[in-house]
């Protein structure tokens, strides 16, 4: 279940409730849903009790503990707890591979991404890396629904927006930010990145969480498997190849419940791009990637028929699993802003 889905899920709960005469309040258009703050618990958690608490003329733990059965009865809802003065939180059941590779399939490079409204402003130093983090922060918390605007201290580099890629949409020093304004402000590169190249350099930059020194060494530039950019990359080109191949022998993805390590760490990709974009960690979602990555490679040689075997509806299914684990390593290099490419 996407964000998306469990806000809808949410909203359907406050509607039975006000059906059944338990609340009267006119049901919201839209229910937030976010990671867990402090002292939660599950998957996500909604403040959507404390929401509706005045104009229910009710108290907000009241409003919680009227929603919490109709949350709890609802498809893909595992549990739901009550925190705090009125937080609903809310854990997700397992979700059935077919449908988590049908929903992947279909969402594309969108899988993980959330509808808002909210409004953000981030800055950032006259420095190659925090450019580069505050550019992939901007698609994070565009992917989670928030408009975000950037600015700079001064006029990036020419040579860093070439190679980088890095854009603002503002520069100038910022004498009194907004309370809702961040800051962003990682630990410097100790050399000049450029000589990476755009990819090698990007992930040298966002691999490392913000408060760790990066290494900007060759070794983001090596083809083997300790270069976890050249796994991840590569993972990506192998699932494409083997939709290639299936092509030629004539057959295609069909989504099914096969089960492999792979299948938990799809399904958990729109909460890591949550909490990447609510952390305000980018690293969060590279190591994700590599961990995809990592979870599919072996899932590959399975997934073609060997001799004189036909295809089968297993075959099909590894085929739509390996689909979607390419689809997400796409999408997630996308939001890096490194190249996913085709072969490799």
């Amino acid at each position: 279940m996407t964000p998306v889905e469990l806000s809808r899920t949410v909203l359907c709960a406050v509607r039975r409730a006000v059906d059944e005469g338990e609340l009267r309040v006119a049901v919201p258009e839209r229910a937030v849903v976010t990671v867990p703050g402090p002292g939660g618990c599950g998957d996500y958690a909604t403040n959507i009790a404390l929401q509706l608490a005045r104009p229910a003329g009710e108290p907000s733990l009241r409003v919680a503990e009227i929603l919490r059965p109709h949350l709890a009865d609802a498809d893909g809802v595992a549990d739901v707890v009550v925190t705090g003065p009125g937080f609903i939180n809310i854990s997700l059941g397992d979700t059935a591979p077919a449908a988590l590779v049908e929903e992947i399939l279909r969402r594309g490079p969108r899988y993980g991404f959330v509808d808002g409204r909210r409004v953000l402003q981030l800055h950032c130093p006259h420095d190659p890396r925090a450019l580069v983090v505050a550019d992939v922060l901007a698609r994070l918390l565009r992917s989670q629904g928030t408009l975000v605007r950037t600015s700079c201290e001064a006029r990036p580099q020419p040579e860093w927006e070439a190679v980088l890629g890095v854009r603002v949409d503002a520069y100038g020093s910022v004498e009194a930010p907004a309370p809702t304004d961040v800051v962003v402000r990682p630990v410097p590169a100790p050399a000049d990145p450029l000589p990476l190249g755009r990819d090698a350099a990007r992930w040298a930059l966002l691999y490392p969480a913000g408060h760790d020194r990066p290494r900007i060494t060759d070794e983001h530039l090596v083809q083997r498997e300790s270069n976890p950019l050249f796994r991840v990359r590569y993972a990506h080109a192998r699932t494409r190849a083997v939709s290639r191949n299936a092509a030629d022998l004539g057959f295609g993805a069909e989504p099914g419940d096969v089960r492999h390590d792979v299948t938990a760490l799809l399904a958990d990709h729109p909460r890591v791009l949550a909490q990447a974009a609510a952390h305000r960690a980018p690293d969060r979602l590279a190591r994700h990637l590599v961990g995809v990555a990592d979870a599919v490679l072996p899932l590959l040689p399975a997934v073609l028929p060997r001799g004189a075997e036909k295809p089968s509806a297993a075959h099909r299914s590894r085929l739509a699993l390996a689909e979607a684990a390419g689809t997400v390593l796409a999408g997630g290099l996308s939001l890096l802003g490194i190249d996913a490419p085709e072969h490799l």
